[in-house]
């Protein structure tokens, strides 16, 4: 049994998570982004970057793909907004400080020489140099994304900052000067726009995950809501982002199978489900296109009033912002 000064304390101690609510307004969330392009010139004669040798995307139309995704898929409760985008001639440095120079890099790329080991890049010495540390700290900017190439050594997304957390990543240490947690992408502009979508949903897969990670059994909406057949017979939901509601290996969204799913449930009448259970297949996201499945995939995220449990029935408040999250 607790001591009366211990019970006194808790009585005067704030809950870990605000208390339930119906009608708590869905929040929009708007985030500043610091966009760092990586491209470097591969011939000076011609000022012709890596990007264009390669005729890779252009990343400006990345970005405004990207971005239309984002705020269409979340209907409208997430919005991204680039305050800077810095071009960068070079490529950036790896843990030990190796760089690719124009020769080295194009002998990796055609398989002439292995990747340079260790691939990581550097993340300490880029947010040094563009002072991320202290923009984030300011409310300048609230995340950032670097757009590179293959083999440039960055993850698709890591987290920094105080009481950062694993963001399909490890997170970086020795960051919490910035005073809040940060995301920072890695983009390729060897891909598309699906990709994109991708790196975003490993993010949010583990940012949901820690959401809920104190919430059990029913509770735990995000488990119920990553079902597929596969791994939940006869409980299907929305799947993850590598497993539609019936996939039976990882990628596999074009798979024409019947399964029955309450997607639709989630979809039109979360959080008060009503047992909507429908025979659904690969041509409700896209028959195995990536960008379509992805987008169906954040089109099922709730995004509506209320709380639960103590987690906001919006999810796009703890992807979008994950100093949201209570850790």
């Amino acid at each position: 049994m607790p001591g009366f000064f211990e019970m006194l304390l808790n009585l005067f101690r704030p809950a870990k998570y605000p208390a339930d609510s119906v009608n708590e307004p869905a929040q929009i969330t708007q985030s500043k982004v610091l966009a760092l392009v990586y491209d470097p010139i591969m011939d000076s004669a011609t000022g012709v970057t890596l990007s264009q040798q390669q005729n890779w995307y252009h990343s400006a139309d990345l970005i405004t793909g990207f971005l239309a995704d984002m705020t269409q898929v979340s209907g409208g409760m997430a919005r991204y907004q680039i305050v800077q985008r810095v071009d960068i001639n070079e490529f950036p440095a790896k843990t030990d400080g190796f760089r690719y120079t124009p020769q080295t890099y194009m002998s990796t790329l055609r398989g002439m020489a292995a990747p340079y080991m260790p691939q990581e890049v550097n993340y300490n010495a880029i947010i040094s140099k563009y002072n991320i540390l202290q923009r984030v700290a300011s409310n300048e900017i609230d995340e950032v994304w670097i757009f590179g190439f293959p083999h440039a050594g960055f993850y698709e997304s890591i987290m920094a900052g105080p009481n950062a957390f694993w963001c399909n990543a490890p997170p970086l240490a020795n960051t919490s000067a910035s005073k809040r947690r940060f995301v920072i992408m890695g983009f390729s502009y060897e891909r598309f726009i699906g990709e994109m979508l991708e790196a975003y949903a490993h993010r949010a897969e583990s940012i949901m995950e820690k959401t809920f990670a104190k919430t059990t059994a029913d509770a735990n909406l995000w488990k119920r809501f990553i079902r597929y057949e596969k791994s939940a017979p006869g409980k299907s939901a929305c799947g993850n982002v590598h497993f539609a509601p019936n996939s039976q290996r990882d990628y596999e969204w074009g798979n024409p199978t019947p399964v029955r799913s309450e997607c639709y449930d989630w979809l039109l009448n979360f959080p008060n489900f009503k047992g909507d259970v429908r025979t659904v297949d690969s041509s409700e996201w896209g028959k195995g296109e990536i960008r379509a499945h992805h987008r169906w995939w954040f089109n099922h995220f709730p995004r509506v009033a209320g709380r639960k449990s103590g987690i906001h029935n919006n999810w796009w408040q703890y992807v979008v912002n994950p100093q949201q999250v209570i850790v």
